[in-house]
């Protein structure tokens, strides 16, 4: 009776150990199976000019770590061949993030599924949106309204005053570049754009304004570099000498696509080093100066610098082989 018994306890010990095992296997399983990198859109079918949105979340993101970065994404066509967009920016505190693109433009030339692939440390995740090019497409039917029949109302019988016609004077049309101000056309005066013009290389370089990064560049430069004395002075001074030059440049990149690619490369790497001026707090002069030099040092190490010391190296190896 007590060797009986004595089975019957481990008998049912032994369940108890596979039926827990097989809980917990699953709720592990559960666990992981959330990627570290996940991606979702807000539709899967756009037409020309609709607005994509991208969200996702950084699994285990601990923003506080030093090893913290932005996070990159590109927008690939359909074969594989071009980028037509590009993009960067800092998750929120708890890893989630969000970002928006136009579908469309010079570069959105064939219809098909656009690869958006998103890169954060070492981890890598795609998605896919199919682009339909002109066609109109409708992603949600509409939720059938009920017509609301109106109650009948008697009109009550209105008769009706003689009203004396007015004089009408005829309206006066001015030309084209004037306005009508108090009965006088006066020539329409145009003020300068107060936070500088376009950026006429990047624009070229990328194929449109609505790119993510000359979007990029328009925001550092109006909202932080420009919310500054010190800021505005330099723009005032970088302007005059960028725009001596930036609209030869540009017409050389819309004829020559070579070229145009060759610029692009040419100048991302400086994009993403601007990055460094979102830490800045809009107005604060110390901070918008203290990054702005490090940024420029940042750049003058990276393109001159550098090229610089590697031909030197270059140089003394051929000359010591001789």
């Amino acid at each position: 009776m007590k060797m009986r018994f004595t089975g019957f306890l481990a008998f049912a010990l032994l369940s108890i150990s596979i039926l827990s095992y097989g809980v917990n296997g699953s709720v592990f399983a559960e666990v992981h199976d959330i990627p570290p990198l996940f991606l979702e859109s807000d539709m899967t079918i756009y037409a020309n000019g609709n607005q994509v949105t991208i969200s996702g979340n950084i699994k285990d993101y601990d923003s506080s770590s030093l090893d913290a970065g932005a996070l990159t994404y590109t927008v690939v066509t359909p074969d594989g061949k071009s980028r037509v967009g590009i993009g960067q920016l800092i998750p929120n505190s708890d890893g989630s993030f969000e970002f928006n693109f136009v579908a469309g433009g010079p570069l959105w030339k064939i219809n098909g599924d656009y690869v958006i692939e998103a890169k954060y440390g070492g981890n890598t995740n795609v998605i896919t949106i199919n682009y339909v090019g002109e066609e109109s497409v409708i992603t949600t039917e509409p939720e059938p309204v009920e017509p609301v029949e109106p109650e009948p109302v008697e009109p009550e019988p209105v008769e009706p005053e003689p009203v004396e016609p007015e004089p009408v004077e005829p309206e006066l049309t001015c030309g084209p570049g004037t306005e009508l101000v108090n009965g006088i056309c006066q020539v329409i005066k145009t003020e300068p754009e107060a936070k500088g013009g376009g950026c006429l290389i990047a624009t070229a370089a990328y194929g449109t304004e609505l790119a993510p990064q000359v979007q990029f560049l328009r925001e550092i430069r109006d909202n932080t570099v420009m919310s500054t004395a010190s800021g505005a002075a330099f723009m005032t001074g970088f302007n005059q000498l960028y725009y001596s030059f930036s609209p030869t440049i540009a017409d050389m990149e819309r004829e020559n696509p070579m070229f145009q690619e060759i610029v692009r490369a040419f100048i991302t790497p400086m994009v993403s080093t601007l990055s460094i001026m979102t830490l800045a707090e809009d107005g604060s002069e110390v901070e918008v100066l203290g990054l702005g030099i490090s940024v420029i040092a940042l750049n003058l190490g990276m393109y001159i610098a550098a090229p610089a010391l590697i031909g030197f190296k270059i140089h003394n190896h051929f000359k010591s082989r001789k």
